[in-house]
């Protein structure tokens, strides 16, 4: 369980070279399992198939589901078993105070991933910066929105065949801003799936 010394700027995210977490350590989830592993595994392992029939790999996976019902471990197994460094972030963490610094965090964060490719960013608590914008909204949530307008720039911007794949976490899928869930993403409850 080495973990590797990541820049100052970006010290709120955790990696970890390959979580010891695995599929066997998770219960109740079989049918979410299946899925993460066509989703996320699949295209990791075997990206010439995708390529072999034109398929456009998905970026990443949504998981929603209540508290403790296995979204973290659902991601940490997933890194695991494809051997890719395992980047945590929490969402409420690239909520700054100072405009552009959630921004710069975020591109922070998608440098420090294709640096240590293959790798899978998982974003906890991403309801934190990617509610639903409202017209009006006061210096604190329009910085809000710049760091979900940059998450989404990184997402729509990077290339799913670069061995970046992004697992998004919330219990608040109600508030998520549609950019999020846009068709083509790929949602998973700790119940269904959604790809990105």
């Amino acid at each position: 369980m080495g973990y590797i010394k990541v820049d100052p700027l970006v010290s709120l995210m955790m990696v970890e070279k390959v979580p010891d977490s695995t599929y066997e350590m998770i219960g109740g989830l079989d049918k979410q399992i299946k899925e993460i592993k066509e989703v996320i595994e699949l295209p990791v392992k075997h990206p010439e198939l995708f390529e072999a029939l034109g398929i456009a790999q998905p970026k990443g996976v949504l998981l929603y589901g209540p508290p403790g019902t296995g979204k973290t471990l659902l991601a940490r197994a997933v890194a695991h078993h494809t051997e890719c460094t395992f980047i945590r972030v929490s969402g409420s963490e690239l909520v700054q105070k100072f405009i552009g610094e959630g921004a710069r965090m975020v591109r922070e964060l998608f440098v420090m991933a294709r640096e240590h490719a293959p790798s899978i960013i998982f974003m906890d608590e991403i309801d934190s910066i990617g509610s639903s914008r409202v017209e009006g909204s006061s210096g604190g949530d329009s910085e809000v929105q710049r760091t979900m307008l940059e998450l989404l720039n990184q997402l729509d911007g990077f290339e799913a065949t670069k061995n970046i794949k992004v697992i998004m976490a919330t219990n608040r899928i109600d508030i998520l801003d549609p950019a999020l869930l846009r068709p083509g993403e790929c949602i998973l409850c700790c119940g269904e799936m959604l790809l990105i």
